[in-house]
């Protein structure tokens, strides 16, 4: 006697049938779609045992409708990026979601390596400086006007130079005779010491401080032989700095003994 060999659901006989054997007996083809299929969320049909199915969130899809939302392309093999609801390949997510860089103008494309300032948006090769041409990466940077200078470059092309050294002044610094100087280059002529934010004079254009100055330059007292420094052809200055003004102080005479019965003239600041 034949054994029994029977669709679970329907009874009829697989013998020389196509079926699928599910756990708990084998199924004909007509009867496994019927009860176990999913249904496509594109189209809401039955997802055929021969079609290849798709499987994404839960949601079941045939391979032919698992396509862009936008531009039809189907998805099976591809990239793809979901927007709410619709599924869009990578093309055509970033043609309408994703930033074009303004050097290039060409989509950055999600997950690539990009520069963000003032709302604007680069590929991280494309923000360059506008001398060297080099990229800026993520190096400090100074921005004038459209153009963007790594800080080497700005400072070669636009920070002043100090009259002495000829290098760059990139903070600080003094101005004498309207010329920029660092604060370490200000010296005496005479004694090389710092005549930043001290008294000083000037002889042929070159700064001296008080003491080399009456040494090298003022008239001797007739009586007591010593430099006379408040002479009215001279003045005392103080370099400019940042945030501060430049006082001179007036060569104004005050008679006064020198100690061997001699006058000579003493400096006095202006009231």
């Amino acid at each position: 006697m034949t054994e029994c060999f029977d669709c679970d659901n329907c009874k009829e006989s697989l013998y020389g049938r196509k079926y699928i054997q599910m756990d708990n007996g084998p199924y004909c083809i007509p009867c496994y779609d019927a009860h176990f299929a999913n249904t496509c969320d594109e189209c809401k049909e039955l997802i055929g045992h021969d079609c290849r199915e798709l499987y994404y969130e839960d949601r079941h899809y045939h391979e032919h409708c698992f396509r862009c939302f936008r531009c039809d392309r189907s998805l099976a093999d591809e990239p793809f990026t979901c927007q709410g609801k619709e599924l869009l390949c990578n093309d055509c997510y970033c043609s309408e979601f994703s930033s074009k860089c303004i050097a290039c103008e060409k989509t950055v494309m999600p997950g690539s390596r990009k520069l963000e300032y003032n709302g604007q948006t680069w590929h991280e090769h494309c923000f360059i400086c506008s001398s060297c041409q080099q990229p800026i990466g993520s190096r400090s940077f100074i921005p004038d006007k459209k153009d963007y200078y790594c800080v080497p470059c700005y400072e070669s092309k636009f920070a002043p130079r100090c009259t002495r050294c000829k290098k760059t002044l990139t903070k600080g610094g003094v101005t004498y005779r309207d010329e920029p100087w660092h604060k370490e280059c200000f010296v005496c002529t005479g004694c090389k010491t710092p005549l930043a934010g001290q008294q000083f004079t000037s002889q042929d254009d070159n700064p001296y401080c008080i003491k080399c100055f009456g040494n090298l330059y003022a008239k001797k007292c007739s009586a007591c032989t010593k430099p006379i420094t408040g002479e009215q052809n001279s003045s005392l200055r103080s370099p400019v700095m940042p945030g501060v003004a430049s006082v001179p102080l007036s060569a104004s005479f005050t008679v006064v003994s020198c100690g061997r019965n001699s006058l000579y003239p003493q400096l006095k600041a202006p009231k």
